[in-house]
């Protein structure tokens, strides 16, 4: 028969074992900005106090004038 403190020890080293299986990976401290047209013009829209449809309709157009970023630059 194995000692109580021999158990206790296994006991311990699978649960530490199974805590660590369980995290989650920790999430990138940055995330890249995917959309960064879409970013400035809702910046723009919200300088100029646009809500409702007015906004809709300026972030479309605002979205039309500017030339899209290219994903493989970052």
């Amino acid at each position: 028969m194995k000692s109580p403190r021999t158990l206790a020890a296994a006991l311990l080293l699978i649960a530490c074992g199974t805590a660590l299986a369980a995290d989650p990976p920790a999430a990138p401290s940055a995330t890249p900005v995917k959309h960064p047209t879409l970013k400035s013009c809702n910046r723009e829209a919200t300088a100029k106090k646009l809500s409702g449809k007015e906004r809709e309709q300026y972030v479309k157009s605002c979205m039309a004038a500017k030339p899209a970023a290219d994903p493989k630059a970052h």
